[in-house]
């Protein structure tokens, strides 16, 4: 029996990719490939990658492998593979037995065979014997609701045995579906829309139309790194920051105030379909949704589009403010856009609801559009994968070190925490820490650590500004990782 002392990992492909043509089908994987090899790099992962038709399979130094290849475009589910054996009956139920006794003690437990290729024996054989062979240590048999499911894949020469499935993202690998621009605002809602964009295999850059001044800036650079960093592998996403008080200014001197909010919209459609068309996008992406505010109207979003150069895209058309904060969650950027002051709602009194192309053609007749290519030739543009949190957050939330009385919080999602923490470290959803840090105790230390250390160096500065003594652990999951090993836990 072959147990990995380096972490063996089975990757299904999601549907899509299996139903495409055999020539697209190799595109894509090519693709695929290129950005598992990237989000492995980015973790430190040593690896290697071997392919079968319908399956992938990764070697890896680490068991951080399986939560980051769970965020990769293109991937229906993962499994942690528990020991290879020989194909052949003998081999793999006392290899089983020996993995598996004492998971599925007192419980009740399903066996689930899959296999590929011509040998002397069926699934159903391998389903019957092994369930029989574990039955003795088992409460029972439940092929409905099981607590513990035992898996047994054989492909050729081999078994692979394992019980865990964690789910993939789904979707198509990103890069297969070419770039657009998304118009960013570091709310829930461009978040995610970007996010489904990313999912539907579309390259993104980012557009931020800056109404607020350096700290709306950092916010916003937040939230755009983590997409950049947590979903973005095999791309370099760009965020290009365009200072949009000149714009705003002529706006207010020239327009009426009830036609602010669409005329401003209009004037960040075109400075992003302007950024598009030097960067070869092909539509720009807003995270626009029926009905939310004034200008989402349906009349004022058909009285703003015509100012995009591009096809303007509008994932969360029908969604509800609830379906987004908790797809936000998911995604991991909901406590960073909670606290992100979003500027467009400017104006006083009643704005316009119920506009048309024509109306806003006569308000826009004296605007000097000049000032919106003058803001968008003086944008900032930052290489987002490759800023680092200090470059985002003031240095004293940062920690190397873990006191002995302090209280250690992993903000990952439960999947990746059961993969691997730090022990004695409790899981706490970063948006459940937010809304909860005030009634822990003042007198405690807490170290907060995440995938990359860019949540948690938020939320550290914020129970600074309330008074706790709490820090983000530096360099994130592998810095947590690195101190484990040398501190030999």
């Amino acid at each position: 029996m072959s147990a990995n002392p380096e972490h063996f990992v089975l990757v299904r492909l999601a549907s899509e990719l299996t139903l495409k043509s055999r020539r697209t089908r190799n595109q894509f994987m090519n693709r695929l490939r290129q950005n598992l090899q990237d989000a492995l790099r980015s973790g430190g992962i040593e690896h290697k990658i071997l392919e079968e038709w319908g399956r992938l399979y990764v070697r890896a130094s680490s068991p951080a492998a399986v939560p980051l290849i769970t965020r990769v475009f293109g991937i229906s589910s993962v499994s942690a593979v528990e020991a290879v054996v020989p194909a052949d009956p003998q081999s793999i139920i006392p290899a089983a037995v020996q993995i598996f006794r004492s998971r599925v003690e007192g419980k009740r437990f399903a066996v689930r065979a899959r296999r590929t290729g011509a040998h002397e024996f069926r699934s159903k054989d391998i389903e019957i014997e092994l369930g029989a062979a574990l039955l003795p240590y088992a409460a029972r048999v439940d092929l409905s609701k099981p607590e513990v499911t035992v898996q047994v894949e054989v492909r050729a020469n081999d078994a692979y045995l394992f019980s865990d499935r964690l789910d993939g993202t789904g979707g198509l690998p990103l890069g297969v579906e070419g770039r657009a621009i998304s118009l960013i605002s570091g709310g829930y809602d461009s978040a995610v829309s970007s996010w489904l964009m990313l999912k539907r295999g579309v390259e993104l850059d980012y557009v931020f139309c800056n109404l607020g001044g350096e700290a709306y800036e950092r916010a916003v650079v937040q939230v755009a790194k983590a997409i950049a960093d947590d979903w973005s592998y095999g791309t370099q996403p760009r965020l290009h920051v365009v200072d949009f008080e000149a714009p705003m200014n002529e706006m207010r001197s020239k327009v009426r105030q009830s036609y602010w909010q669409v005329v401003l919209k209009r004037m960040m459609y075109r400075a992003s379909s302007r950024i598009g068309e030097i960067l070869g996008a092909h539509a720009i992406v807003t995270g626009e949704a029926i009905g939310q505010v004034s200008s989402q109207t349906l009349p004022n979003l058909r009285a703003i589009e015509p100012a995009s150069s591009l096809p303007v895209f509008r994932p969360l058309l029908g969604f509800d403010k609830e379906e987004i904060i908790a797809r936000a969650r998911m995604i991991g950027t909901a406590a960073l856009s909670e606290q992100v002051r979003e500027y467009c709602a400017i104006a006083p009194g009643r704005p316009v609801t119920a506009t048309t192309p024509e109306r806003i053609a006569e308000e826009e007749v004296a605007l000097d559009y000049s000032i919106v290519d003058a803001a968008v030739d003086t944008r900032k543009v930052l290489d987002l994968r490759a800023l680092t949190p200090t470059d985002l957050v003031a240095p004293y939330v940062f920690t190397s070190e873990i006191p002995p009385d302090a209280i250690v919080y992993d903000c990952r999602p439960e999947a990746q925490y059961k993969a691997w923490h730090l022990p004695g470290a409790i899981q706490r959803d970063e948006w459940d820490l937010l809304r909860e840090f005030k009634r822990f105790d003042r007198d405690r230390k807490y170290v907060l650590y995440c995938a990359h250390g860019l949540q948690t160096a938020h939320l550290a500065e914020k129970m600074q500004n309330h008074g706790y003594e709490a820090y983000s652990f530096r360099g994130g999951l592998k810095g947590v990782m690195r101190y484990a090993e040398q501190h030999g836990l």
